[in-house]
């Protein structure tokens, strides 16, 4: 009887444990997690310790609803001429030789019923890191965020400290300084209206 008792208080012990551990690893929305990729890309490396501009690779993202992922034909770019036999590099050269695209892993997955533009956002001053975290310091891409509609929503209901100079969108490492616009004075150089930013057809359509 004690047995089962103990048993049962453990079993008890466990499903708590469940319930308070599998939100906060993020388990359930994917956050933190670096799905593998046919080559292992560093933003860190690229980005921060080469000083690449985030359109050099993703040339849609201030004319699109998609940031667009980078074609083989840029990745060769640069390494047709520096490592050029690097085995981590072989699906890239392979990529070239048979004419077919690379396959990424998405990181970053919305449901069909909704939508999002990418290039809306960059013209309104928010930088990249708002939503992908910090990705200039990202050995491995990761989700960086829950992507929840509640999220969204934070966001789209006071967007004021989310915005930046245009100039400083695709900086992974900006901090505001003494005489950086306030964010309220971005909304209105960027005409930033929440009305309507919280109607179900902005992002359902």
């Amino acid at each position: 009887m004690n047995a089962a008792v103990g048993v049962a208080i453990v079993g008890a012990l466990f499903l708590l444990l469940l319930i308070w551990v599998v939100p906060v690893m993020g388990y359930n929305t994917q956050e933190r997690y670096a799905p593998i990729q046919p080559i292992a890309f560093s933003h860190q490396h690229h980005v921060s310790g080469l000083g690449l501009d985030c359109r050099y690779c993703h040339t849609t993202v201030e004319v699109s609803s998609s940031a667009g992922m980078p074609s083989t034909y840029i990745c060769m770019t640069c390494h047709s001429q520096i490592w050029t036999h690097a085995p981590m590099l072989a699906p890239d050269r392979q990529s070239l030789a048979e004419n077919v695209p690379i396959r990424w892993t998405r990181v970053y997955t919305l449901p069909d019923y909704v939508y999002f533009d990418h290039s809306i956002h960059i013209a309104k001053g928010v930088g990249c890191t708002d939503c992908h975290g910090p990705i200039g310091d990202m050995p491995l891409t990761y989700k960086a965020t829950t992507l929840y509609m509640s999220w969204c929503l934070s966001c789209h209901r006071n967007p004021a400290p989310h915005l930046r100079p245009r100039d400083q969108v695709f900086n992974p490492h900006w901090k505001p300084k003494p005489d950086t616009p306030t964010g309220q004075q971005l909304m209105a150089a960027y005409h930033v209206r929440t009305e309507g930013l919280t109607d179900c057809g902005t992002c359902h359509r």
